[in-house]
């Protein structure tokens, strides 16, 4: 697996869980996987309207790399979909080029990265979502722009296995409260700052 991550952000060691006494607490932000297909990758400017969108929606990149899966490393990833009619078609498109993956933070993020992806047919996210990402750049129901986790559990499976030195349990105790209070007094759908890498 070829990849070349890039790390944002890191936080001094003492740095610990600590919750926000304001008369408004903010509630706890989430995780999420976030990736950008080959055929989109394919397309610089459509990489690049995804990570406004990101920034916009008020996300925080806590991971991100682009990677070249082989058709082995595809068929782990959708392992849980073997059998189904469309895993080939999968398998294929995701090995087919590099993908760019991200992993994202936000309040209620997998919720919100999906309804900002659009129904999986690319179709209906025409009909029904015309301004989600796989109405404005999706081709066919499998090369469909993007991916997202559905689930904390799909979350935590898919972070392993393209961050697998990343620490998940240790992010949410210490880093996800920082994140959290950088975001008081922003408006949820306002860009939240990036803390500076620590050296």
């Amino acid at each position: 697996m070829f990849s070349r991550t890039i790390l944002l952000f890191r936080l001094p060691k003492f740095i610990r869980h600590f919750t926000a006494t304001t008369t408004n607490p903010i509630p706890p932000l989430e995780l999420t996987i976030a990736i950008v297909k080959p055929h989109a990758v394919a397309q610089p400017f459509i990489v690049k309207d995804i990570a406004d969108v990101l920034i916009q929606e008020g996300f925080i990149t806590v991971r991100s790399k682009r990677i070249q899966l082989t058709k082995d490393e595809a068929s782990e990833f959708y392992r849980d979909h073997f059998g189904r009619f469309f895993y080939q078609r999968a398998v294929e498109l995701m090995s087919s080029g590099p993908l760019v993956v991200n992993l994202i933070a936000g309040h209620d993020a997998i919720r919100h990265w999906r309804t900002l992806m659009g129904p999986t047919k690319v179709f209906r996210s025409r009909l029904t979502h015309p301004d989600s990402l796989r109405a404005k750049f999706g081709l066919t129901d499998t090369r469909n722009a993007v991916h997202g986790s559905d689930s904390i559990a799909s979350t935590a499976r898919e972070c392993k296995f393209f961050f697998p030195d990343f620490q998940m349990d240790a992010w949410y105790s210490r880093m996800e409260p920082l994140c959290r209070m950088s975001a008081r007094n922003i408006p949820l759908n306002h860009p939240i700052p990036v803390v500076p890498e620590a050296h």
